[in-house]
């Protein structure tokens, strides 16, 4: 693998690190700015929709640039937000800094997913899409605890300055590792947007929102669910996250290495397997150690589809694929949004704290449903231009004409 994709793991690490590492800090950013916790949960969704909305547009607006000077910007606008959200006189300016990091999120991991497949092989562009991914896998091991624990050390700003570094490292890493590549010619608005005409493109989206979004909602209200449920204390609920994020780093892993070779099939073991193991969840979250190899395997089978999905859009909309490939990075966040919205109700039902793992379980065995349409629709087309093309006459020949 090319040397270029560590710096796009280490962008993507600062990135993960941001955007998950102010779940552990709410507590302290509440009390600094005076307001109540789900006041200052405004920062988690904040930062959710403005890579919904900004995943499309700073990928339009880079296409007037090239891919490398593309990331290099985004890396700058991630680290200006991230200095913003350190230097907050009051909340209202926190949350701005939060949107304006986001905004490079999507973008980031659109653009990069097609640098990285551009830098290898054929064979070998999921592998690149999943090593780049490692960066924010990573940082659910390493970044969000030891980021909480600065912020909780020596203060949650402290953090964010942290972060900022880490972009800076990721931009000099873009400018200095990653190869100049000319700016997509003849790209235009029209032509992007052509490829969400295509049917496999916007399945592939929607496995993505309701696979996704089946990890978080369990994952989302996993600490009341380990506290009340399981008897975890409240400090052991970082532990388990790291556990988490070890299931992610695994899964991301193995979901590059196979997505090369049966794509398909990876994303039937995967949907099928992470609905299954939802649905355990709500009885294993009576058990400690069942508990712990649960969300486990929740990480591993939930990140096992993300560089097979983000393959499947980058093929299917090969003509245009840089929007389409941030379009559904935001698909990520708006699965978050959703499955995150969907549990609480559940839970503000009266259904208890494990029922978001019911809902999980019906959105991943939702995606696995749009997995196996999607390829149904695609042998179908495969051999209908097959027939065509077999009762297509060859052109009569032609005489040669003597002189």
């Amino acid at each position: 693998m090319p040397l270029a994709l560590l710096a796009l793991a280490i962008g993507a690490f600062g990135i993960g690190t941001t955007e998950f590492v102010i779940m552990g800090l709410l507590p302290e950013v509440a009390a600094d700015f005076q307001v109540s916790i789900p006041t200052a949960g405004f920062l988690v969704t904040g930062y959710a929709l403005g890579v919904v909305i900004g995943a499309p547009l700073m990928t339009l607006l880079g296409t007037r640039v090239s891919r490398k000077r593309m990331l290099m910007i985004l890396m700058a606008l991630f680290v200006i937000g991230n200095v913003v959200s350190a230097t907050a006189p009051v909340f209202g300016v926190m949350l701005a800094g939060r949107v304006v990091a986001s905004l490079a999120h999507g973008a980031f991991f659109g653009i990069g997913s097609v640098v990285a497949a551009d830098l290898v092989a054929p064979h070998k562009k999921a592998g690149a899409i999943a090593m780049m991914f490692t960066g924010l896998t990573v940082a659910n091991v390493v970044g969000v605890p030891l980021g909480t624990y600065i912020g909780q050390s020596v203060g949650w700003r402290s953090t964010f300055f942290v972060v900022a570094a880490l972009g800076v490292i990721g931009l000099l890493g873009v400018a200095r590792l990653v190869p100049d590549q000319p700016r997509p010619e003849g790209v235009r608005l029209r032509h992007e947007l052509a490829a969400f005409r295509n049917v496999q493109v916007l399945l592939a989206m929607a496995m993505t929102v309701l696979g996704f979004g089946g990890v978080f909602a369990a994952i989302t209200y996993i600490t009341p669910m380990m506290t009340e449920i399981a008897g975890y204390s409240a400090s052991s609920v970082t532990w388990l996250l790291v556990l988490f994020g070890l299931g992610m780093v695994g899964g991301n892993l193995l979901g590059g290495k196979f997505a090369d070779r049966r794509l398909m099939p990876l994303l039937y073991v995967s949907l099928g397997g992470l609905a299954v193991v939802l649905s355990l969840f709500t009885l294993t979250a009576h058990n400690k150690i069942a508990a712990a190899v649960t969300i486990f395997l929740i990480g591993g089978l939930g990140f096992a589809t993300v560089p097979p999905l983000q393959k499947r859009v980058l093929d299917q909309a090969a003509g245009a694929p840089t929007l389409a490939s941030a379009v559904n990075i935001g698909a990520f966040n708006l699965g978050n949004a959703l499955s995150a919205w969907l549990g609480g109700m559940v839970i503000a039902a009266g259904l208890g704290y494990t029922a978001p793992n019911w809902v999980g379980a019906a959105l991943a065995a939702s995606a696995l449903v749009l997995a196996v349409v999607s390829s149904t629709l695609e042998r179908r087309t495969t051999a209908r231009s097959r027939l065509v093309a077999a009762h297509v006459p060859e052109p009569a020949a032609v005489p040669a004409v003597r002189h």
